[in-house]
């Protein structure tokens, strides 16, 4: 079980180590109601909440990221930066955080405030209402967002420590030798007389 424990917990720290591309994250952040709009009554609270849906999913939408893979000019499509952005809103806030994921750091970083600068100018263009305020351009940050090879370590020594148990466990089960006497009554029904000592050479 030590071994099996020791070991799986060594590959998995390597496999997280030399073969899993770290991913970096970088957040930049925007504010849907702009300094024009006044808040007086609960309907103007509705409206700023259905912006806030409304601007998540135009963040992702095809003709901002296209653009942004334009200025940028990025080696990639649509679908790849896609799936490396996430819009997220805050809770109870009209604060959207666009998230970019990337193996670079400096390049989610650009990539966060590109989307947030084309964002802000295409609503105000086609959406006919005053553009969202850039709170926050992306910072970069050190920290991987994905799985450490700690992590990956931790998990190989808890499979390995489960699995090498559950194999002793099933062997003890299905090992149907008789080695004491308790053995032989349990499977023939019979009392044991006597036994004969060891000998040992």
């Amino acid at each position: 079980i030590l071994l099996a424990t020791v070991g799986l917990a060594t590959l998995a720290y390597c496999y997280g180590r030399f073969l899993v591309t770290p991913i970096y994250s970088s957040n930049s952040a925007l504010y849907v109601l702009s300094k024009s709009t006044s808040i007086t009554s609960i309907a103007d609270i509705q409206v700023g909440a259905n912006l806030t849906n409304d601007y998540m999913v135009v963040i992702k939408g095809r003709p901002v990221l296209e653009q942004v893979i334009e200025n940028l000019g990025l080696d990639t499509n649509y679908d790849k930066l896609k799936n490396k952005v996430s819009v997220k809103n805050e809770a109870n806030t009209r604060i959207l955080t666009i998230s970019v994921s990337d193996p670079d750091i400096k390049t989610a970083k650009v990539i966060a405030d590109e989307i947030a600068n084309v964002s802000s100018s295409f609503i105000s263009e086609n959406m006919d209402q005053d553009p969202p305020t850039i709170l926050q351009y992306g910072y970069t940050d050190t920290k991987r967002v994905n799985r450490s090879p700690n992590s990956y370590a931790m998990i190989g020594a808890l499979l390995g420590f489960v699995v090498s148990a559950g194999i002793v466990v099933l062997l003890y089960l299905l090992n149907d030798k008789i080695m004491t006497p308790e053995d032989l009554e349990k499977r023939t029904g019979l009392n044991t007389l006597a036994t004969l000592p060891l000998e040992r050479k």
